[in-house]
C-alpha cells in the first residue's frame, strides 16, 4: 500500500473525524503525553503575551494540551482536514484560541503569519510530502530564539521498537480501523511510522533545517522508543522576512 498524501490524506481524516477522539481515548497516556510535549516549549508566565502555532491540530487534542500549559497565550490551530477542524471548533476554548483550515504547506496563503514564540506539531511531519520545506517555513515563522516541539511517532532504531509498533498495529490499530470503516487511514498510520525517519534521522533533519540545540526527549509508557518529543530552537540572532 502506498502512503496517503495531501488531499487523499485529508479526505481520509475527514471520513474518520467523527470517531477519532473515541479511538485515541483508548490509547493510554495519549493526552498526558501531548501535555508533556507542550510544556517542553517552556514559555513563561502561562504564555502571557505569547503567540503559539499548533500545526496539524486535528480535533484539538494538541490545542487543549497547549491551552492547559499556556492558558493565556494566543493559540492558532491549523489543519488540512475540514472534518477534524469541525470537531475541534465544536469544543469549548479560551478566547485566545482560533482555528484555520489550511495544509501545512500553505500557511501564508491561508493568512497564517508570524512571528510565533513557539510551534507545536503533533503527529504531522511523517504525513507530509515535503517535511524539509515545512520545517524551514516553521523556522521562519518563529521569533529569534523561538522553539519548535515535534511530538511524533518516530522509532528509536532498536529492533524491539519496530516489533512493538508492528504488534500494536496488527493487534489493536488495524482491527479498530476495520470495525469503524477507517482501515485505509489506520493502515496508513502503521506504514507512515514504519517508513518515517528513525529518531536520529529526524533529529538530523531538524539540524539541516536550521534548528539549533536539538534535543530528543523520551515519552513514558508503552510508547517508549516509539513516540518522542523533538525540541529545537531558532537561532537567537537570526532574522529574516519569512513572516
Amino acid at each position: 500500500m502506498s502512503l496517503l498524501r495531501d488531499t487523499a490524506l485529508a479526505d481520509a481524516f475527514d471520513h474518520g473525524s467523527g470517531r477519532y477522539d473515541r479511538l485515541v481515548s483508548l490509547n493510554p497516556g495519549y493526552h498526558a503525553q501531548l501535555r508533556r510535549s507542550a510544556r517542553r516549549l517552556g514559555l513563561p508566565d502561562g504564555g502571557a503575551g505569547r503567540r503559539v502555532l499548533d500545526l496539524g491540530c486535528g480535533t484539538g487534542a494538541s490545542t487543549a494540551a497547549l491551552a492547559a500549559a499556556f492558558p493565556v497565550a494566543e493559540i492558532v490551530g491549523v489543519d488540512a482536514s475540514a472534518g477534524m477542524l469541525e470537531r475541534a471548533r465544536a469544543k469549548h476554548w479560551p478566547s485566545g484560541v482560533r482555528f484555520v483550515h489550511a495544509p501545512a504547506e500553505e500557511l501564508r496563503r491561508a493568512g497564517v503569519h508570524g512571528p510565533f514564540d513557539a510551534v507545536l506539531a503533533a503527529y504531522l511531519f511523517r504525513n507530509l510530502t515535503d517535511p524539509d520545506t515545512v520545517l524551514r517555513t516553521v523556522r521562519g515563522l518563529l521569533v529569534p530564539g523561538g522553539r519548535l516541539a515535534v511530538h511524533e511517532y518516530a522509532l528509536g532504531g532498536r529492533r524491539a521498537d519496530r516489533l512493538m509498533w508492528d504488534a500494536v498495529c496488527r493487534g489493536v490499530i488495524l482491527p479498530l480501523g476495520t470495525v469503524t470503516g477507517d482501515r485505509t487511514l489506520y493502515r496508513h498510520l502503521w506504514r507512515s511510522v514504519a517508513e518515517f525517519d528513525t529518531v536520529p534521522a529526524f533529529g538530523a533533519r531538524l539540524g539541516r533545517a536550521g534548528f539549533e540545540d536539538v534535543r530528543v526527549l523520551p515519552l513514558p509508557g508503552w510508547q517508549t522508543g516509539i513516540t518522542h518529543t523533538f525540541v529545537g530552537r531558532r537561532a537567537a540572532g537570526e532574522t529574516d522576512g519569512a513572516r
